[in-house]
């Protein structure tokens, strides 16, 4: 690309702040220097909706097709000529429009996107989500947008590229495991339909680091009886399938797939790669629903507290997954691994995005005894070497499916919408029996229970015959405060921290790890 002159002075346009973008410094950066003036920048502009994107649409298994999503509810021809003017007037590129998906691709030099969003940028080092350093941009304040761009964009995401989430997962260490688990034994303590096994579907799972090896999987579904699964590697935003050490991303990576892979042996696999910044992570979900063919499912096993998130990627982020809902695709995520104060150091509870959204299906998560007869003998809450996340969300108000659920008050009063909807074995003293980098291993966190979710609905997907969307206004149907509907086997013992297990939904396992049959029949006649 070569480098323009931007042909106004942005200065001396009006401008206003961009609603929800201000953002604070990293946690404790250091070591700032300034970003060479004609390094290249790609940012993604998330546009507004032509028309707002009714409850209905989004509450109901109604499934849009992808064309009847984007003329009535995608980003307005019009509003993309006009940013497409604006942004090339100030020197930048545009590189990609999806209009589906609302989202628009730019890039330039610093000197342009600074100037075009009144923003400094630098290079700092800080600590991501997991505790380790890493250098990135950063910036603080808010964006502010030209007199042209305000009232059409709704998040300018990728200015700041520090990490955004982490995964939620845990290696166990051998000595403290008292119990482990293939997938397949899982689906038999689960009860999962045996006359379906996702065939004919598709689940997308999204990676933000790490890869897979093929010698790792061939190995692996051997050893359980079961064919390799069909698996794509999609890269956006730059991100690839780059398998490195064990006990990094790549134990993420591979017990997603291993985990769906084995419940699910007929659904294809397409497993997304992107960087671990915003950007990344919303192209990335953007990119998985609007794919073609439409996923049954989307497994997501990051995240990162509600606060880590800037409002404007936070409600971007939720948007894709109204999108999600509209076209048929249940979306999963992972409740957390840090029981109800999430890793935030302050105290206070807080709660996982984006399992927090009322779009996801959170994940929440248990440890399992089984017995030699096959039997359950005791199942609790996950609180051991790590804990299941889980509470009441402080972005995101309580929905109307919840209203029954005796969902708690937030901390200080007022409602929330509650964390975890569902659950399943999340504790990795009695894990998933997995194979990464050529080592066996069992693994753990609530990283594989969304997965594990993720298998159960392209089972019923298959035997529907049509995509089941949200979940939560379907499964909740039926709950009462201290009562768990048909399809689920509460668990009422244990705690994550503030909030303990009890008599139907709570903050720390949901409705209930499922029963498979049972849920089945009642979402396919649904």
């Amino acid at each position: 690309m070569t480098d323009q002159t931007p042909r106004q002075s942005q200065s001396q346009n009006p401008r206003r702040p961009l609603s929800g973008s201000s953002r604070a410094a990293a946690p404790r950066a250091r070591d700032a220097v300034p970003l060479a003036p004609d390094a290249s920048i790609d940012v993604t502009l998330v546009l507004r909706r032509r028309a707002p994107l009714p409850a209905e649409v989004v509450n109901t298994p109604r499934v849009l097709s992808r064309d009847e999503l984007r003329a009535g509810f995608g980003a307005d021809p019009a509003d993309v000529a006009t940013v497409r003017s604006v942004v090339e007037d100030a020197g930048l590129r545009v590189d990609a429009v999806d209009e589906a998906g609302r989202r628009v691709s730019v890039s330039g030099p610093v000197t342009a996107v600074t100037a075009l969003f009144d923003v400094d940028l630098h290079e700092v080092v800080s600590q991501n989500l997991a505790g380790e350093d890493v250098r990135h941009r950063q910036r603080e304040g808010s964006v502010s947008l030209p007199e042209g761009l305000d009232g059409i964009v709704t998040a300018v995401l990728g200015l700041d590229d520090r990490p955004q989430a982490r995964a939620q997962f845990r290696v166990a260490r051998a000595e403290a495991v008292t119990s482990s688990f293939t997938p397949l034994r899982l689906a038999e303590v689960y009860e999962f339909p045996t006359d379906s096994d996702g065939s004919g579907t598709e689940v997308a799972i999204l990676e933000l680091g790490g890869g897979f090896r093929p010698e790792d999987l061939d190995t692996y579904f051997r050893g359980l009886g079961l064919a390799t699964p069909a698996i794509r590697a999609i890269g956006v935003d730059g991100g690839s399938n780059s398998p490195g050490a064990a006990d990094g991303a790549d134990g993420e990576v591979t017990l997603d797939i291993e985990v769906v892979g084995a419940m699910a042996p007929g659904a294809g696999l397409a497993v997304y790669f992107a960087p671990n910044t915003d950007r990344g992570f919303l192209d990335a979900l953007s990119t998985a629903v609007h794919a073609d063919p439409t996923p049954a499912a989307v497994s997501i096993s990051w995240g990162g507290s509600e606060d880590s998130w800037t409002e404007q990627a936070r409600a971007a982020f939720d948007d894709v997954l109204a999108d999600a809902a509209a076209l048929g695709v249940t979306v999963t995520a992972a409740a957390g691994d840090n029981g109800s104060g999430d890793g935030v150091d302050d105290g206070a509870p807080h709660a996982d995005f984006p399992a927090s959204s009322p779009h996801a299906l959170a994940c929440g998560g248990t440890s399992l005894r089984v017995g030699a007869d096959g039997a359950v003998e005791r199942e609790v809450v996950w609180n051991g070497r790590g804990a299941t996340g889980g509470g009441v969300s402080a972005a995101f108000g309580l929905p109307d499916w919840q209203r029954d659920a005796g969902v708690l008050d937030r901390v200080g009063g007022g409602a929330g919408r509650g964390v975890p909807d569902v659950a399943a074995v999340a504790d990795p003293e009695t894990g998933y029996e997995v194979l990464v980098a050529g080592r066996r291993q069992v693994i753990g966190g609530t990283s594989a229970v969304a997965p594990l979710w993720a298998a159960l609905v392209a089972r019923i997907v298959q035997a529907r015959g049509s995509g089941l969307g949200l979940l939560q206004p379907l499964v909740y149907a039926g709950a009462r405060a201290g009562n768990s509907p048909e399809g689920f086997r509460d668990i009422t013992v244990g705690d994550n921290g503030d909030y303990s297990a009890g008599p139907g939904w709570d903050a720390c396992t949901g409705l209930g790890v499922p029963v498979g049959t049972t849920l089945a029949r009642r979402l396919t006649s649904a």
